[in-house]
């Protein structure tokens, strides 16, 4: 039950009788953070002032005048021309079987209306393994793919694996070094070569199948290998993290099917392309750019940015409605260029949504932790996860909004009290879990019928729980996980407020029976959250 999709219908259908055109988007309904301003407040009237020539009052009085519903218990008009809606607890308390009949669908929207959108996020070099940093634009981008498919869109997730160029050159080489100095040949790593303690263990690998027979295979040999192992560990930590991909992309393949080429004739035809200094630039400039940028350089080899460019043309080209890219902080200045290169190839630049994440500082005993105790680096995605386990991990990194700076502390994250957030909600639906199991001991079911009188407590939970669906589709609309994370607090926060004033299970079966109807409805809510954010949901703990 969308109450506020509710609302926003009861304010159209008034207005279509007062012969005023308008679209249901254009009708804003926003949940009050004071109840004494009512369930749901618009201001519609307001909008509307300027097009009618009227008093924003005067224009909320005809609008309430046209609505006449059995479950709305008041209208207020605040000055200046506020509407505020007051829902009937009577419906609220009825609304609840809905909720528990759905279970798991509950919350789920059609807004997306199947709209087709591809998510592209990880997306690491596989000249390495997983760090922190790639950490949180995994959970970023698989939360989102997880809303936006809750909110009714058609979602493909997507890896781009760059398997081409300079840096998998820079691969194999480093693979082929390490090889040789097993076999007792010394020689140095060349300036952008990988120092990875991963390097070396897949050179050992190599030298216990091989011995010394492949000092005189080809650098391809190499590099395969190296792709092999990177690519199937990075997949291995992502699984364990508990992120899938529906389609991994290989440049390489994108290189073979002439891609690239493809793009260079397009930036021809539009006279988008210039010679200098012996190297080839796309005048990025003409569409809105800081400068033009580099597609071939003066050795004739591609820069980083034309595969990329051939790939975003191979996405367009697979007919998706959106593109949305999850792009570390150092690509900042990548949003202009391949937007530019979008608007160049003749295609609307609108299509293409970047988010770009921000930086992540480990706390642990209040000091920066930089280093992994086993390669030396940056702290590993196995490593947090060993030392938090996911549902932590998972849960910090949908606490803040991807383009603030965030410190994950980890001594928090493993803190078993209510100070820990994770912890917090997750002990609210275990709690739950528990009161159910004593309740069906005890063959007490949950009503489908309400005739108690509502508390405040109750009133404020239920209310809540009906929030759910308009989180959804606000946290899908403005792409934005961490609007689930703080909806889930705020109402574990209230079960835990409802808990500590109201026995549940009492002398009194039948309210015994509304009351776990009332929780269980909560239970269902916070399951779901939790799992659009890829957060398991304990039943004990």
């Amino acid at each position: 039950m969308n109450l506020r999709k509710m609302i926003k219908n009861l304010i159209l259908n008034s207005l279509k009788k007062l012969e005023i055109d308008i679209n249901i988007s254009d009708i804003v309904v926003e949940i009050p953070k004071n109840k004494k301003n009512g369930d749901f407040s618009s201001n519609i009237a307001m909008h509307l002032c300027k097009k009618l020539s009227k008093n924003p009052k005067d224009i909320a009085l005809e609008i309430v005048d046209q609505i006449k519903e059995d479950y709305i218990e008041n209208i207020e008009i605040v000055n200046p021309g506020f509407i505020n809606f007051y829902i009937k607890k009577s419906f609220l308390f009825e609304g609840l079987n809905t909720i528990n009949k759905l279970k798991e669908d509950y919350g789920k929207s059609d807004i997306g209306l199947n709209k087709k959108i591809n998510v592209e996020y990880v997306s690491a070099n596989p000249t390495g393994i997983l760090h922190l940093g790639t950490a949180r634009g995994a959970a970023y981008g698989d939360s989102l793919c997880n809303i936006l498919e809750f909110a009714g869109y058609n979602v493909t997730r997507e890896y781009y694996i760059n398997d081409a160029g300079n840096q998998i050159d820079n691969l194999g080489l480093s693979i082929y070094i390490r090889y040789k100095e097993l076999c007792g040949f010394k020689e140095e790593l060349p300036e952008n070569g990988y120092h990875g303690q991963e390097i070396i263990s897949i050179a050992k690998e190599i030298k216990e199948k091989y011995q010394d027979t492949k000092l005189d295979e080809d650098l391809e040999f190499f590099k395969q290998i190296g792709l092999e192992k990177l690519l199937n560990q990075i997949k291995v930590d992502l699984k364990r993290f508990r992120v899938d991909f529906d389609i991994w992309t290989s440049e390489k393949d994108i290189r073979k099917k002439g891609r690239i080429e493809e793009c260079i004739k397009k930036f021809k035809k539009q006279d988008d392309l210039y010679e200098k200094d012996n190297a080839v630039y796309l005048k990025t400039t003409k569409y809105g750019d800081d400068k033009d940028r580099v597609l071939i350089k003066s050795d004739g080899l591609y820069t980083y940015l034309t595969p990329d460019i051939a790939y975003h043309l191979d996405k367009i080209d697979r007919g998706y409605d959106e593109l949305i890219d999850v792009l570390g902080a150092d690509h900042h200045g990548y949003i202009s260029r391949l937007k530019a290169s979008i608007k160049s190839l003749g295609y609307d630049d609108s299509k293409l949504s970047i988010k770009i994440l921000q930086l992540v500082r480990l706390i642990k005993d209040n000091e920066e932790v930089k280093m992994s105790k086993r390669t030396g680096k940056t702290v590993t995605i196995s490593e947090l996860i060993d030392e938090v386990g996911v549902d932590a991990a998972r849960y910090f990194f949908s606490l803040r909004s991807l383009d603030s700076q965030m410190d994950f502390d980890m001594d928090l994250a493993t803190k078993k009290g209510n100070e820990n957030p994770v912890y917090y909600v997750e002990y609210a639906h275990a709690r739950i879990c528990s009161i159910l199991r004593e309740a069906k001991e005890k063959k007490i079911e949950l009503a489908t019928k309400y005739e108690s009188s509502m508390t405040d407590s109750a009133y404020n939970l239920i209310s809540k729980v009906y929030e759910f669906v308009n989180v959804v589709e606000d946290s899908a609309i403005k792409k934005q996980p961490h609007l689930i994370t703080n909806y889930l607090y705020e109402l574990a926060s209230l079960f835990h407020n409802y808990y500590s004033k109201e026995r549940i299970l009492t002398d009194n079966i039948e309210l015994s029976k509304e009351k776990l109807a009332i929780i269980n409805s909560v239970k269902i809510t916070i399951k779901n959250a939790l799992a659009l954010i890829g957060v398991s949901a304990m039943e004990r703990m």
